[in-house]
């Protein structure tokens, strides 16, 4: 290989078990009853299913950047929080819906990246 070129490693990938698969895709069927429940028509949740995979843009900089942003992104923590404050203000009588529509397309794409196999990545 030439001096101007340099090799650039794989993106890391550590496989999922069987039962986070599961629980990916029972956490997307969730995802997806809430949306509706929610009064959201159910096509958004694929038409906007890529818009999370731009945190592969951090691996244009590096694999521990690209791990760290795609695993900052790759996780329920924060959709779920979404959906819980979407929930408390609601039974305040408030509606914040995007709250709902932003965390449950958001909790719907990780649950289906669970169930198709990809977990967090690791950094090295």
């Amino acid at each position: 290989m030439s001096g101007s070129h340099a090799h650039r490693a794989p993106i890391p990938f550590a496989p999922v078990s069987i039962l986070t698969r599961l629980e990916g895709a029972a956490v997307a069927v969730a995802a997806v009853v809430v949306f509706v429940l929610a009064g959201f028509a159910w096509w958004w949740m694929p038409a906007l299913f890529l818009l999370f995979d731009l945190s592969f843009a951090g691996y244009a900089v590096s694999n521990r950047v690209g791990a760290f942003t795609y695993n900052l992104v790759h996780n329920y923590v924060v959709p779920v929080a979404m959906i819980t404050a979407w929930g408390v203000a609601l039974s305040a009588g408030q509606e914040w819906g995007v709250l709902v529509f932003v965390g449950a397309c958001w909790l719907f794409h990780v649950g289906v990246d669970r169930a198709l196999g990809f977990g967090p990545r690791p950094s090295e």
